[in-house]
Formats: C-alpha cells, sequence, structure tokens
C-alpha cells in the first residue's frame, strides 16, 4: 500500500469514527429508556402541502445493530434517503406507515388526520411497542407510554428513522400520481405550493388528490394576492426555523387565524401581515387591539374544539416587505399579549 492508498484509507477511517460518535450522540433516549424492550420512533411529513395524504412512520431498531447516517429526513439527499430506507426496512424489527388522504384532512382537519396517521402507524407494527419516541407531539388515544421530543429527528436515531421512510413513502406515491395526474410537476413539488404546481392549479383546476379546503381557501376565495400565498412563505419560512405547521387558515364563526403552528412546547397562533413596499411596522401596531380579540377568540375556539385548552400558547407575527420575489421576512415572537 502506497502512501497515497494509507492516507485515503486513514481519511475513511476518521469519517466512519466520526460517524459512529455521532450516531451515538442521537441515540441518547435509547439509551435513556434501554430497560423498555421495544422503543417505538414517531413521526410524520406532508402536513403542509396542497395535494397528498400526511404520512406517518413508526420503527422499532434493532438494538445491536447500529444504523449509520440516520437523521432528520429533511437534512438527507434523496439518494441517501432511499439508500437508508433499504437499510430500515431490512434491518429494522418492525416499521409500520400510516396515512390520511386528503378526504380525509378535509374531514377532520390537518392536525387530527395527523393523530388518525400515527395511530394507524403503531397499530401496522408486527410487535407491539413499550414506548413511544414521537416528534413533539403527544398523540391522542393512545395507550402507550410516550416521550415528545422537540425537533426529535435530529435528537433520536429512532424518530429520525420513522422520518425517514415515512419520507420516502410519500414521495414514492407522489412520483406515482405525476404518472397519472400530469400538469401539476407532483414528481418534483411532492404536493407543495410551487410555482409550477399553482401555474397548474390555475390551468387544470384541482385533481382527486388535493386538499379541498386550501383549494377553496386558495383561489375560490378572490385569489387574493396578500392571501393565502403569502401565508404560505411565512409558514415555509417558520419550518425552516423548526416550526411545525399545524394548519393555515384556520375559520371559525368568530374569525380566522392566518396560520397555527408548534415552537417546541408552544401552540402558536400566527398572523401575517405583508406589504408591498417598506416595513410592516412593529406588529403591535399593525395587528389593533381589535384584531387581537379577534385572534385571540378563534386561538380559544380551535383550543376548545381540540380538547386541549391548558396547552401554552404564544402570538406571533410574521412581516412580509416587499416586491413579490424579492420579499423581506421577519419574525417576531410574542408580538402582543392579551390581558
Amino acid at each position: 500500500m502506497n502512501k497515497r492508498e494509507e492516507e485515503k484509507l486513514k481519511k475513511q477511517q476518521e469519517r466512519l469514527e466520526k460517524e459512529i460518535a455521532r450516531t451515538k450522540a442521537m441515540s441518547t433516549f435509547e439509551e435513556e429508556y434501554k430497560d423498555y424492550p421495544y422503543i417505538c420512533g414517531i413521526d410524520e411529513v406532508g402536513r403542509g402541502p396542497l395535494a397528498g395524504p400526511v404520512v406517518a412512520g413508526a420503527v422499532i431498531l434493532p438494538k445491536d445493530d447500529m444504523i449509520l447516517y440516520l437523521n432528520d429526513s429533511k437534512k438527507l439527499s434523496e439518494k441517501k434517503r432511499e439508500m437508508l430506507y433499504d437499510e430500515i426496512m431490512n434491518r429494522a424489527v418492525a416499521t409500520g406507515i400510516g396515512m390520511a388522504s386528503p378526504a380525509r384532512i378535509d374531514e377532520i382537519n390537518i392536525l387530527q388526520a395527523t393523530y388518525e396517521a400515527m395511530r394507524m402507524a403503531i397499530d401496522n407494527l408486527k410487535v407491539r411497542p413499550d414506548i413511544l419516541l414521537n416528534d413533539a407531539v403527544t398523540i391522542p388515544q393512545v395507550d402507550i407510554l410516550q416521550v415528545p421530543i422537540i425537533k426529535g429527528d435530529a435528537k433520536s436515531i429512532s424518530i429520525a428513522a420513522a422520518s425517514i421512510i415515512a419520507k420516502v413513502t410519500r414521495d414514492r406515491l407522489m412520483v406515482e400520481y405525476d404518472k397519472v395526474l400530469p400538469g401539476y410537476d407532483f414528481a418534483s413539488n411532492k404536493g407543495y405550493g410551487t410555482k409550477a404546481h399553482i401555474a397548474g392549479l390555475k390551468e387544470l383546476g384541482p385533481t382527486p388528490i388535493h386538499r379541498r379546503s386550501l383549494y377553496i381557501i386558495m383561489y375560490k376565495k378572490n385569489n387574493r394576492r396578500t392571501g393565502t400565498g403569502y401565508e404560505r412563505k411565512a409558514g415555509a419560512y417558520l419550518e425552516s426555523l423548526g416550526y411545525k405547521i399545524v394548519t393555515y387558515n384556520y375559520r371559525c364563526r368568530l374569525g380566522e387565524i392566518d396560520l397555527i403552528a408548534r415552537d417546541g412546547e408552544y401552540l402558536v397562533f400566527v398572523e401575517v401581515k405583508y406589504r408591498t413596499t417598506g416595513v410592516s411596522g412593529y406588529p403591535a401596531e399593525a395587528v389593533d387591539a381589535r384584531k387581537q380579540q379577534t385572534i385571540a377568540k378563534c386561538a380559544m375556539h380551535f383550543l376548545m374544539k381540540q380538547g386541549n385548552d391548558d396547552v401554552p400558547c404564544r402570538f406571533d407575527v410574521v412581516a412580509i416587505a416587499g416586491a413579490e420575489g424579492q420579499e423581506e421576512i421577519t419574525l417576531y415572537k410574542d408580538a402582543f399579549t392579551l390581558m
């Protein structure tokens, strides 16, 4: 072996050791709960798209067989996800997938549909878990011990594995939909509201896999330029900061909330403000007292409907300023407090 080959081998070994150390660091929760025979990770994908199902994954990893390179599926390339999907499916003790269709999402709302998909994923495991490690949420109507972990798909190998199989499953499904429903670029956008997807909607209208509630809001309600399109830009921005979108444009007889999201332990009610030029102004001024009261009443309606009125809440404002395609987005956390 010459010197160059020795150096190459040394670097490969160093990279391997570094990855083993990273994977062990992501196994902290698995180590903490090691006395439980079957530890199951739970995660979901597909809350934010305009089309396609929400998909949940459940994975019980083997305790004596380390799978390297597991991570939050959003941080992995498509090629890496596909490779890891095969490894997980071949080496896991058990895996389960659950889905909620667009029609079901419209019927019971995206949050409840997500919970339903998660319960289905658990039921589809071939063995019953002793403990669930969940990405941020506590799943209702599940009689198994649950540990919600904020940003769990980046902190737990079990949750990361669940996020990977859920994402690959959903992405493959959207690619198949693209073959039978051309014109929306589903193979590339996977149902998210890209320019090509929205152009297809405007030209062809919605398909059976579109979430009708979102379509009605976006394209049948005067097609306002400052409406849902900017709310979804705000949602994408919040997701990049680690928020989990619960729903867009929550409406009740008391009014409307632009979007609802989770940020750690908080359920966040978000108002989106847009100006074509200049800055949007401080949110306490942009959202007047009357609007604040309306948002608060809608928030209480949402909490009571979900049967979860003791969750810590916060009111944020996302300010979007500038010409289309050149917007500057600013987040104001805790923008106003209701007395």
